[in-house]
């Protein structure tokens, strides 16, 4: 009689249904996934009024959505998957900045894009300069026949000339004299931006920007780079992002949040499908492991998108440099983080700075035209194109790259020589990358990796996407690059037959 007790049916059911002494139910959770592009992506950040080619008398002509479109092959060609636009709608003329940020804009001064709103319209029209509806439609089809989303900038602030203010004075701060408040960060005040004020209408001010946000993905944008958004309420956020996603799921949101740590991770938490991170002031070898380290901790909470500049910031390791130094912060970001991204210029290496030391750049494309001969600048060879090119079709050749949380550094022989390692689970693909921080000098260094470190067992035979180079038998690995040819080495690493070890 006691035989169904000992049965080894029974005594299995243990090992698969585990103990449920004390055992109680939780809540219910949303789980919610994203598309793959909202966790591997390459964008690439572009002013289309800078698109109009040069006139007769050698300066910029403005650019129009037709002209930046003709671009877009070049572009996809790169291995970009989404294109970013500055904003497009019609910028307010009152207080208009004028060149170099200067408080007076002088006439033919084209203003901030960011001064978001004029006569012709706010946050949902587009400046008659650029084109019309169907011109932005025409642009959004090209860029998706090529592969690529195009991403919309949202800015919640607008010029002294937007609709807005005239027709819900509520949205803003009043001060006592009857003035609208307009942005500022003490010292620097911003006469030509006014914030919105999100507490006086909460629920207008929300069905507006809502509103605002639909049509535009009713015109085929699927992704948005949100300037600033922590200054903004969480609740709000929250409330329209998963609003949004609960109706069109495959739209992506891209926090443009430079703060804390902890408010970049709130914020991703909020529904934020990717962050901009502080990559671009992480140089040194220590930096740049502790940044690595930490991102791959955080990697359940935020998915980093590196950019080594962007419109806003030229970081002092690119003043004067050349294309070494470009190829290397392009290697870094494009390795290290599954998202990764480029401001329109950095292929030609735009390096100088407004300042000595400073973080801006020479003649901000902000509140000017960039006229940029990229056949020129490789015929001249000073471009990286090539060299993104190349990155961008490792990153999609190897399911490793497009992995964070395996992200491992290893010990390397030079402190100008930086090396990590990451696996991708589902396929087991394993690489190597090794990155040169000097883009002057030849360097050779000793890894500290074996086969093991990327489950492994015996041998591994390491074959370098750059260059093809291969590596057999080697433990630890040497690695020897020179920045003339190759600043950066991409080891795909697999097992090395029995009777080769």
């Amino acid at each position: 009689r006691l035989a169904a007790a000992d049965a080894d049916e029974l005594r299995a059911l243990p090992a698969h249904a585990g103990l449920r002494e004390h055992a109680a139910a939780s809540a219910l959770f949303d789980v919610y996934a994203d598309r793959p592009r909202a966790a591997f992506s390459a964008w690439y950040e572009l002013f289309p009024r800078s698109s109009g080619g040069i006139g007769a008398d050698g300066r910029p002509m403005p650019g129009t959505l037709r002209t930046a479109a003709a671009d877009l092959p070049r572009i996809a060609a790169m291995g970009f998957d989404v294109v970013h636009l500055t904003p497009i709608h019609p910028i307010g003329r009152s207080h208009r900045k004028g060149r170099g940020n200067s408080p007076v804009a002088q006439p033919g001064d084209p203003g901030c894009p960011w001064a978001i709103g004029a006569d012709e319209g706010g946050h949902d029209a587009i400046d008659p300069a650029l084109g019309d509806a169907g011109d932005f439609a025409a642009y959004v089809a090209t860029a998706r026949d090529l592969g690529m989303d195009v991403a919309m900038e949202l800015a919640l602030q607008c010029s002294p000339d937007h609709p807005w203010l005239r027709e819900h004075p509520e949205w803003f701060t009043v001060r006592p004299d009857g003035s609208i408040a307009c942005a500022e960060n003490p010292p620097r005040v911003w006469t030509d931006v006014h914030p919105l004020n999100f507490d006086t209408d909460p629920e207008g001010l929300y069905a507006e920007i809502r509103r605002v946000v639909g049509y535009w993905i009713g015109l085929g944008v699927r992704a948005f780079r949100v300037d600033n958004p922590h200054t903004k309420p969480a609740g709000f956020w929250h409330r329209l992002l998963w609003d949004v996603k609960a109706e069109h799921p495959d739209v992506l949101f891209l926090a443009e949040a430079f703060t804390r740590p902890a408010v970049q991770n709130g914020l991703s938490a909020l529904g934020f499908t990717q962050s901009f991170t502080y990559f671009m002031w992480r140089d040194t070898k220590a930096e740049l492991t502790a940044f690595g380290e930490q991102l791959a901790r955080d990697a359940a909470i935020l998915r980093p998108n590196l950019f080594p500049t962007n419109h806003d910031v030229l970081p002092p390791a690119l003043h004067h440099q050349g294309p070494a130094m470009f190829a290397i912060r392009a290697a870094l970001a494009a390795t290290l983080s599954p998202g990764w991204g480029v401001y329109s210029g950095y292929e030609i290496c735009e390096n100088r700075p407004a300042t000595p030391g400073g973080y801006s750049h020479a003649d901000a494309e902000k509140y000017e035209l960039r006229h940029r001969d990229f056949a020129a600048a490789r015929a001249g060879g000073h471009s990286v194109e090539e060299w993104i090119t190349l990155l961008n079709r490792v990153r999609r050749r190897r399911p490793a790259l497009q992995q964070l949380r395996t992200l491992r550094f290893h010990p390397a022989g030079d402190d100008a020589v930086i090396a990590y390692s990451k696996v991708d689970p589902a396929t087991g693909d394993a690489v190597l990358c090794v990155v040169t921080l000097d883009p002057d000098t030849a360097r050779s260094a000793e890894i500290g990796f074996t086969a093991a470190d990327v489950g492994i067992s015996g041998n591994a035979r390491l074959v370098d996407e750059i260059t093809g180079h291969s590596l057999t038998g080697m433990s630890p690995p040497r690695v020897r690059l020179d920045p003339r040819r190759a600043v950066a080495a991409v080891y795909r690493i697999t097992a090395q037959p029995e009777e080769h070890q």
